[in-house]
């Protein structure tokens, strides 16, 4: 196994738990200044931890998803990953907006160590090894990032915080059933070879 593969599989095991325990409320330390992470006065502990994790998910996606359309093994691969850019632009455009209108300023979190552990990963990954994660990684992704949104809709307090989450779930769903699909045709795949 190649230092890329182990870290990738450290990083993409440890993001799903991660996102799925701010998802449910536990927040995170600052992992840049070591300074505690506090919501601004006009969010609660809820809405700041969804727009912290959020600011960084969609750039996230963004990244992995060029290296995909550039890497990927599969016009399928290739596909998914161009929706994945071109998806995931205006969501972050559009949560900027929010933030900016709120004069909020999201902090840096323990999972941009893992964001930047996985692009690493896919950059030095080549052929199936890169289809696999790459793909892998999505479908955690996909699930933690449901988590969040939904979490944010269940528990948020912040109405246009609330909206932005319900509007956007729907496409989350959709990208984790075609990653769930893009999973089981390189499975039948590594099968049948």
């Amino acid at each position: 196994m190649n230092q890329a593969s182990a870290t990738w599989r450290i990083a993409r095991i440890g993001f799903a738990p991660v996102l799925l325990s701010l998802a449910a409320g536990f927040g995170t330390a600052n992992a840049q200044t070591g300074a505690p992470m506090e919501a601004p006065a006009t969010l609660n502990a809820v809405d700041f931890n969804f727009v912290s994790q959020a600011n960084l998910g969609a750039p996230f996606q963004v990244d992995s998803g060029r290296l995909a359309e550039k890497k990927g093994g599969s016009t399928a691969i290739r596909n998914y990953a161009h929706l994945m850019v071109t998806s995931h632009i205006p969501v972050a455009d559009a949560l900027t907006a929010i933030l900016q209108r709120k004069n909020v300023t999201p902090s840096n979190t323990l999972l941009h160590g893992a964001y930047d552990a996985m692009i690493s990963t896919l950059k030095a990954d080549h052929r199936a090894a890169f289809d696999r994660d790459y793909v892998n990684g999505q479908v955690e992704y996909q699930k933690g990032n449901a988590a969040l949104f939904r979490q944010e809709i269940e528990n948020g307090s912040d109405p246009e915080l609330k909206q932005f989450a319900s509007q956007t779930l729907p496409k989350i769903e959709d990208h984790l059933q075609r990653a769930l699909r893009l999973a089981g045709a390189s499975s039948g795949d590594s099968a049948s070879n």
